[in-house]
C-alpha cells in the first residue's frame, strides 16, 4: 500500500501498525478501544499459539494408520517414502476405535498423547482444510450453480492466506485471530500492549480491524536500544516535529505508541526470573522460548489474553521428503514439549493451548524426486492442559487413489472439516461464544451450522 492509496486515518494506523510489525513494534488500538478496556477486563488468563508449518506439512506421514490391512495400503502407494511400521510411535483413537501411528520423530509429543499420569494434554484434527461450504468429492468435482469452493487451491500463497485470514472466497485484510483480538481485548488492563504478537515477525493472521499485532523477536523486543540511548532520543524527537498533514500526524503518533509499547514489555520481561525450563536451539525452539518468557510476564503486561503466533519453515519437500522431515519433526516436536513443561512450571499449563497450520498437506502418491505436491486436507496437532487429549477429532480419509475422498487422482484429500471450524474451537475456548461474534471472526461458519471439533 502506498501514501497515494491511503483513504482514511484508519488506513495509515493500520499501515503503521503492519509495516511496525515488520521490524519489531506495535500500534495502539484507537481510543474508543482503549475506554472498552478500562471498563471491562477478565479475571482468567488464556493464550492461544499458533505454529504455521510454512510449506505444505505432508501430514500423511505425520499421522499414519497402524493396523496391518491399512498400513499395507498406506505402503503400497507410498512407496519409498513409507515409515517404517516398526519405528512408528503407536497411538489409539477411540473415537474411530482404530490404531494409529505417529511418525517416530514425533515421539515427544506422542508421549503427551499417551500419558498415563494424569489426563493426556495431545490430539490431533483429521483432514482440515479451507472450505467455504461443506464439500464432498462430487460437488467439488461437478460445483451446482453458486457453489463456491476456496480459490486458487494447491498455492502456496493463496492457501497460506486463505488459512490466515479465514475467507477462502477472497478479499479479506484481517486475519481470524486479528478479528479475535478485537473482540477480547477489553478484557486485558493494560491497554498499552497488543493482545496479538508475531514471534519472530507479523502475519496476516494476528492484524485485526481494530486491534494491530506487535512482533517481537526472539533475542529480545525493543525498536530502539533504550530511554537513554541518543538513538531513541533522536528517534523520539523526529517523530515529534510539528506537522500540518493529518495523516504524517498519524503515523507519528503510531510509531510512538509503538516505542511506548516495546518498552512496556522490554520492562516487563527484564524483571522476570529465568525460566526453568531448556528450550532446543532450533528456530522454532527460539520462538516458543520468547512466547514462555513473555507468558511469564503476564501480570506485569496486564494480559488475560493473549495471542502468539509463531512458524517453522521448510515444509515444501518436493524431492528429499524424508530427511527434511525427519529434522523438522525433531525440531518441532522437542520445542513443543519444551513448551508444554515450561508451561507446567508457570502453572497455566490448562490455560495456554498451542495448535498447528500449514498451507496444505501433500499428494499421498509421492512424485518422481523422492517427495510430494501440492495437495489438500491435513492432519494437525493440538496441545494444553484443556485439550481432551487422546483422541483425533473429525474423519481421516480413505487413502485410496482416486477414491471417495480423493480430489484428484494422486491423494489431494477433500477436507471434512474446515479450517473455520477448526479455528472456532479455538475461539470458543477463548471466550468468544456469541453467534455475532463469531459471525465477525469466521464469516463462514455459519455455513457449518457453527458446529466445531470437540478436542478442548
Amino acid at each position: 500500500m502506498t501514501f497515494g492509496k491511503l483513504r482514511t486515518r484508519r488506513d495509515i494506523l493500520r499501515l503503521g501498525g503492519r509495516t511496525l510489525s515488520a521490524i519489531g513494534a506495535a500500534s495502539l488500538f484507537g481510543e474508543a478501544g482503549l475506554i472498552n478496556a478500562r471498563a471491562q477486563s477478565a479475571t482468567d488468563y488464556k493464550a492461544m499459539v499458533c505454529i504455521f508449518l510454512f510449506g505444505g506439512n505432508d501430514a500423511n506421514n505425520l499421522l499414519i494408520p497402524n493396523d496391518t490391512a491399512s498400513y499395507a495400503a498406506y505402503q503400497k502407494v507410498r512407496q519409498n517414502l513409507a515409515i517404517s511400521q516398526a519405528s512408528l510411535v503407536k497411538i489409539y483413537d477411540p473415537n474411530s476405535k482404530a490404531n494409529f501411528g505417529l511418525h517416530p520423530a514425533l515421539a515427544p509429543l506422542g508421549a503427551l498423547y499417551n500419558l498415563t499420569t494424569g489426563t493426556p494434554r495431545l490430539a490431533l484434527a483429521a483432514n482440515v482444510g479451507t472450505l467455504v461450504q461443506p464439500t464432498t468429492k462430487a460437488n467439488y468435482m461437478s460445483p451446482p450453480a453458486g457453489f463456491q469452493i476456496p480459490v486458487n487451491l494447491f498455492s502456496h500463497s493463496d492457501q497460506q492466506t486463505e488459512w490466515q485470514n479465514a475467507v477462502p472466497q477472497g478479499g479479506a485484510t484481517a486475519g481470524w485471530q486479528g478479528r479475535l483480538a478485537d473482540k477480547i481485548v477489553q478484557l486485558n488492563t493494560n491497554v498499552n500492549v497488543p493482545p496479538a504478537m508475531g514471534i519472530g515477525g507479523g502475519a496476516l493472521q494476528i492484524v485485526g480491524e481494530t486491534t494491530q499485532p506487535s512482533a517481537v523477536g526472539t533475542s529480545g523486543f525493543s525498536l530502539t536500544t533504550g530511554l537513554n540511548d541518543p538513538r531513541t532520543a533522536a528517534l523520539q524527537q523526529m517523530l515529534n516535529l510539528p506537522s500540518g498533514v493529518t495523516l504524517i500526524q498519524a503515523a507519528q503518533a503510531s510509531i510512538n505508541s509503538a516505542i511506548q509499547v516495546s518498552q512496556v514489555i522490554d520492562q516487563a520481561l527484564n524483571s522476570g526470573a529465568a525460566l526453568g525450563t531448556t528450550f532446543p536451539n532450533s528456530g522454532i525452539g527460539s520462538q516458543l522460548a520468547q512466547v514462555a518468557q513473555i507468558i511469564q510476564a503476564r501480570t506485569a503486561l496486564g494480559a488475560n489474553r493473549q495471542i502468539f503466533f509463531c512458524n517453522q519453515g521448510g515444509y515444501d519437500t518436493h524431492s528429499d521428503q524424508l530427511s527434511q522431515q525427519s529434522q523438522l519433526f525433531t525440531d518441532l516436536a522437542a520445542a513443543m514439549a519444551a513448551f508444554d513443561t515450561a508451561m507446567g512450571q508457570l502453572g497455566v499449563q490448562n490455560n495456554v493451548t498451542t495448535f498447528t497450520e500449514s498451507d496444505f498437506s501433500r499428494t499421498f502418491q509421492p512424485n518422481g524426486n523422492a517427495g510430494t505436491d501440492h495437495a489438500w486436507g491435513s492432519h494437525v496437532l493440538i496441545m494444553g492442559g484443556a485439550v481432551k487429549g487422546g483422541q483425533i477429532c473429525g474423519t481421516f480419509p480413505t487413502l485410496e487413489l482416486q477414491g471417495p475422498d480423493d480430489s484428484g487422482d494422486r491423494g489431494n484429500w477433500v477436507p471434512t472439516t474446515s479450517a473455520d471450524q477448526y479455528a472456532a474451537t479455538l475461539a470458543k475456548w477463548f471466550g468468544v461464544t456469541a453467534q455475532a461474534d463469531l459471525d465477525y471472526v469466521f464469516p463462514n461458519l455459519k455455513n457449518f451450522g457453527y458446529q466445531s471439533p470437540a478436542f478442548l
